[in-house]
């Protein structure tokens, strides 16, 4: 599966993406906001749980690749999460910290929330984050999320949620 934008392409990660995808989970700048930063072994398995995931749900983080050269910058992409003790329809980005703040994660979660909700039957797409995680509060905005609720947990001491609903998507393609 594919979906392209004005500059990217997102489509589905594979082992060969092992070099860029470590670029992006093993920087410890990006990930301050996650409970650890990737090693090999963790990359690897971020690849193979995603691909378990296009087999079992035909979605999950696909690689976010520049258009013009292939580059893949990031993964982004749609995956069932565990927010406040109920699985929900999440969309997750990370982005290299070099093609940050261009545009890039609004432009692939964007491409994301309009796939979802053209192409599943959810009526609510989240995004949750850490509570210090202002860069990511601000993509999720910037897509058409709100803010709708923060509560304590284990591994964020507190997570902000955001979310956009199929209405207010609606709203957003039509004005």
């Amino acid at each position: 599966m594919i979906i392209e934008t004005k500059r990217l392409v997102l489509r589905e990660m594979n082992t060969e993406d092992y070099d860029a995808l470590y670029a992006v989970l093993a920087d410890s700048d990006i990930m301050q906001h996650y409970p650890y930063t990737f090693d090999e072994a963790r990359v690897r398995g971020w690849i193979e749980r995603n691909i378990e995931r296009y087999r079992i749900f035909g979605f999950g983080l696909w690689a976010v690749c520049l258009k013009d050269t292939g580059e893949m910058i990031g993964d982004c992409g749609l995956t069932m999460q565990n927010i406040g003790g109920v699985i929900k329809p999440e969309i997750g980005y990370h982005i290299r910290k070099d093609m940050q703040q261009k545009g890039y994660a609004k432009e692939a979660a964007s491409a994301v929330r309009d796939w979802t909700f053209e192409n599943t039957t959810y009526n609510m797409i989240f995004s949750y984050m850490k509570y210090t995680n202002t860069p990511s509060a601000k993509s999720a905005q910037s897509w058409g999320c709100h803010f709708i609720e923060e509560f304590e947990d284990e591994i964020n001491e507190r997570t902000k949620v955001y979310a956009i609903t199929r209405e207010e998507w609606k709203k957003l393609k039509t004005d």
